[in-house]
């Protein structure tokens, strides 16, 4: 059934936009989504339509919103290909494929890796606070690639969900971005929060942000990319891609943070061809570390990254060596 949601805009520090505030307050709705709510005439301020997602908010006035019935609450299973890593009574372990959305949202109900844990884990149970995403206790982004581990049980889910939030996993990541990192070693440290220009993208800002820290370390040079290794201390929303950009070094194909077009970097037909054919941003969570939540054992799983990565890797390595 509908639901009504009644909000009370608290103090922000400055005006915020209705989408965004709506965004940042409410679970699991994306901006687009709310955007479509605001223009039927779903969301009231202080008894009055809200028909614009751009409009500013002040503090203390009153919102309602009116939440269509979802499609569905639990997910079905779907027999989706999955690579399975480690499977147990308790927890799963996946490589996800790029281009595979982790759990049901508006726009993407099905097809997710949530759908087809549900068909692969016959004992899979629901588990954690919204019946959408059971067992998931950490994301990755839908264009990246990767090790990610969710809980078959509600026991397992506590354990492990706060073992993420307290920053106990051990995760790492591999990218290819444009240009080179001088340093062998680095740290950004760079607070995030929602863009001010464009407020469906992340950014490096001073104004309602987080703090975000990544560590990174060059593995190999190519003159117009870097494969780089990168270290989580917090997890912030395109919290790497967002920090490769601020440093200089977009991801690349990456289609939100990246580079526009290839032009500048002035290679040849071939490695254009390579970047070109990756599948979204060149992002691969490579490992992934935890404490399994019943034995106490620290478990530690790999995976390489996906054929795209590495053809535009081996390209890379190829011009390398031409150059030579």
């Amino acid at each position: 059934m509908p639901s009504l949601v009644h909000l009370t805009v608290e103090d922000t520090g400055e005006a915020v936009r209705l989408d965004v505030y709506l965004a940042d307050t409410l679970d699991n709705l994306s901006r687009s989504y709310l955007k479509k709510l605001i223009q039927k005439g779903n969301v009231t301020i202080d008894g009055q339509p809200g028909t614009k997602a751009s409009q500013l908010l002040q503090e203390g006035q009153k919102l309602t919103v009116l939440l269509p019935a979802p499609p569905s609450l639990v997910p079905s299973p779907e027999n989706i290909p999955l690579d399975i890593l480690h499977e147990d009574e308790h927890l799963v372990v996946v490589n996800k494929a790029s281009g595979m959305v982790v759990h049901p949202a508006p726009g993407h109900q099905g097809g997710t890796l949530v759908n087809a844990l549900l068909y692969h884990c016959p004992d899979y149970e629901q588990t954690g606070d919204d019946s959408r995403r059971p067992g998931i206790v950490h994301r990755l982004d839908r264009y990246t690639s990767g090790v990610m581990v969710a809980a078959k049980n509600q026991s397992a889910y506590f354990h492990l969900a706060k073992q993420a939030a307290e920053r106990d996993f051990e995760r790492r990541y591999l990218a290819l971005v444009a240009g080179e990192f001088p340093e062998e070693r680095g740290c950004i440290n760079a607070s995030m929060g929602r863009s001010l220009v464009d407020p469906s993208r992340m950014a490096v800002t001073g104004i309602n942000a987080k703090t975000a820290i990544t560590h990174f370390e060059t593995l190999e040079r190519f003159q117009v990319a870097c494969l780089v290794r990168l270290t989580l201390e917090t997890g912030r929303t395109h919290q790497i891609r967002v920090h490769m950009r601020f440093a200089g070094h977009p991801m690349l194909g990456d289609p939100v943070y990246g580079m526009d077009s290839y032009d500048s970097l002035g290679i040849d037909e071939e490695l254009m061809a390579a970047l070109e054919q990756l599948d979204g941003q060149a992002l691969h969570a490579e490992k992934l570390g935890f404490t399994h939540p019943f034995t106490g054992e620290w478990l530690s799983f790999s995976s390489s990254p996906p054929s795209d990565f590495q053809d535009a890797l081996n390209a890379l390595r190829n011009l390398k060596s031409d150059n030579k």
